[in-house]
């Protein structure tokens, strides 16, 4: 037995042969392809940048209403938004002006049927009581 032939037996042990219908073969290799894909995709994302910040003049420009100067400094000085101070000059996080805006979120009828059933739900032994 040649060198060859020795190395061709070695890679033949670990060959699997099965036989599978074309579609599901398709679909063994569109998902090795994907898993591919995305396994590249998460090597290649940066590390998560770090907390941004905001000066006021950031902040009105990233305010989706377009609030004036004027109107953040009321809300500052009532407390009324997160906010940090070096000296005379106001900083926001982003992420906490964003948690801010959030907090104005109207509920849909949706949701708020929702809500009502999962209340009843919880409060039905107590109006059973009653």
């Amino acid at each position: 037995m040649t060198v060859d032939s020795y190395q061709n037996l070695n890679d033949m042990k670990k060959m699997v042969f099965i036989s599978l219908p074309i579609d599901d073969l398709q679909t063994v290799i569109i998902d090795c392809v994907n898993f591919c894909l995305t396994s590249k995709k998460q090597e290649q994302t940066p590390t998560e940048p770090a907390e941004k910040w905001l000066d006021l003049n950031d902040l009105v420009q990233y305010d989706p209403e377009k609030r004036s100067k004027p109107t953040w400094y009321s809300k500052i000085s009532r407390n009324e938004v997160p906010h940090y101070k070096r000296g005379k000059k106001l900083y926001f996080l982003k992420s906490e002006i964003d948690e801010w805006l959030k907090q104005g979120k109207c509920k849909s009828n949706a949701e708020i049927e929702q809500e009502a059933q999962v209340y009843l739900l919880n409060n039905k032994k107590g109006l059973s009581n009653g």
